[in-house]
């Protein structure tokens, strides 16, 4: 009877400590378990593991249907080992990285099967308008933050400086609201 007290306070002790990602195969990610759905696509990260920014493709969408969401870019961040690590502004990326017309480039190519596999398969990503779109003749806008209500979401590349990457490590991208930050979302990747 001990052993399996034990064993139950183990396994709700574990199940709070990490957050509710589920692995969707191909690199893909997703979380439903806060106010504001996420599923993260590393597939683009795990090809190129040690370019000096790394681009992880995004899909958030509000968890009621009846919210209006708002993320802002200033608001997110990637948690790798135990450090918060914001997004450049779009400035800065392109001052200091050539390459994001590759980057979408080799993304399109990538298989997106895992997504498929989430949520996402269930909402609309309508705006093209995104955090960091290249730089080319028919580039959508710039914007600094995405919308989501009802079914509607918003899907945008996220860039982070790369502080050293391996194969097998652990992030975590977060994201809140800008009007309320209680509602926030997060999804854990798992690099490989």
């Amino acid at each position: 009877m001990k052993l399996i007290r034990l064993a139950l306070i183990a396994l709700v002790i574990s199940a709070t400590a990490y957050p509710q990602t589920a692995d969707l195969g191909m690199g893909a990610f997703s979380n439903e378990k806060g106010a504001i759905l996420i599923a993260v696509d590393a597939a683009l990260v795990n090809q190129e593991i040690h370019s000096p920014y790394v681009m992880f493709v995004v899909f958030l969408a509000a968890k009621d249907k009846g919210q209006s969401i708002s993320v802002a870019a200033k608001d997110v961040v990637m948690v790798y080992k135990g450090q918060e690590y914001r997004m450049p502004s779009l400035k800065d990326l392109r001052d200091s990285y050539r390459g994001e017309i590759r980057d979408v480039d080799f993304y399109r190519h990538l298989g997106k099967e895992g997504i498929i596999a989430s949520w996402a398969r269930l909402y609309e990503f309508p705006e093209k308008a995104n955090f960091f779109p290249p730089l080319t003749l028919t580039s959508t806008l710039a914007v600094d933050e995405g919308h989501m209500a009802a079914f509607n979401g918003f899907l945008t590349p996220m860039y982070f400086k790369n502080p050293g990457f391996a194969k097998g490590d652990r992030l975590t991208i977060k994201v809140r609201d800008t009007k309320n930050p209680q509602l926030t979302g997060e999804c854990e990747v798992v690099l490989n």
